[in-house]
């Protein structure tokens, strides 16, 4: 007859991986309970509660734009057109409306071939960064020389060297925006949860193995975090770096500068509203995509909500 042996003890390291793991499912199982009872989305009071805040705020900024515009001298007023002359010069005229688009466009196209840059060069640094402390340690403090030098006084440089053309407005906006994308997307390579690590080590897990099951998807929150402020930077840039490109085509910056020097406020008003959209829309593209890709298991909650 064969003895049955009795099962061998755990180790340290076992016990504390089965405890990971029992936590996970723990997490996932009161995760899924919480979202059985929920609706799947806002309900339609919902939705207009929370259009009532940016609506007060839009009547109230509105309200004051009317009131500088009656409240300032006569030789300063025009310099403060009324809402309804911007709405009726800037946008309702075809030929302004049609010019105002065309330099939208062009920072528009600054703006998402930055942004997409943006991604591809913050990631591969980030992640160059969160695998050798060396590597964080080489790099880190020039990003943050470059964030720090003011981008006015980079834009004559890049376009000297460089010259006045789009590669060198995608430059512009790559410069102001990548930093912040790093920081953010290195932060949330960084915070994966130990425990999950010392699973992982317990399995003799290679450093991609590593990156791509735990690191990558851990960080995903921070990345998006920083995505969002870098596509608000993209806009910035496009427009800023047009602002200082007086050769090639106009876009918005260029625009704004030159309907300033002409006196032609409604134009230019309606030119800055033209990129406080396209930024806005930006954001609520970013936050749209977030809501996709990570909605479903990661959710920020406020104190008393």
């Amino acid at each position: 007859m064969t003895t049955q042996q009795s099962p061998r003890p755990l180790t340290m390291q076992q016990k504390a991986a089965a405890a990971v793991i029992a936590a996970r499912q723990a997490e996932r199982a009161e995760l899924g309970s919480k979202k059985a009872g929920k609706p799947d989305g806002p309900s339609a009071a919902q939705r207009i509660k929370s259009l009532v805040p940016p609506v007060l705020v839009f009547i109230l900024a509105i309200c004051a734009w009317i009131g500088l515009h009656y409240g300032l001298d006569s030789d300063k007023a025009i310099t403060v057109p009324p809402p309804w002359d911007v709405v009726h010069i800037g946008f309702f005229d075809g030929a302004n409306l049609s010019r105002a688009l065309d330099g939208l466009w062009l920072s528009g196209r600054a703006a998402i071939v930055g942004l997409i840059l943006t991604i591809i060069v913050g990631m591969l640094f980030a992640i160059a960064m969160s695998q050798a402390k060396w590597v964080e340690q080489g790099l880190l403090p020039y990003a943050i020389a470059m964030q720090t030098t003011p981008i006015l006084a980079l834009v004559p440089l890049i376009g000297v060297v460089l010259g006045y053309n789009f590669p060198s407005r995608v430059l512009v906006v790559v410069l102001i925006s990548v930093f912040p994308f790093i920081n953010n997307a290195l932060f949330g390579l960084l915070s994966a949860d130990k425990g999950q690590h010392d699973l992982l080590t317990l399995h003799q897990a290679s450093r991609w193995t590593r990156l791509i099951k735990l690191q990558l998807p851990a960080s995903l929150p921070a990345v998006f975090t920083g995505l969002r402020v870098a596509a608000v930077m993209s806009v910035v840039g496009a427009v800023v770096g047009d602002f200082f490109f007086t050769q090639g085509d106009p876009g918005l910056g260029q625009m704004i500068n030159l309907d300033a020097n002409q006196l032609q406020y409604e134009r230019m008003y309606a030119e800055v509203i033209l990129a406080m959209l396209l930024g806005v829309l930006a954001y609520l593209l970013i936050v749209a995509l977030e809501k996709r890709v990570i909605g479903k298991w990661h959710g920020a909650v406020r104190p008393g909500v």
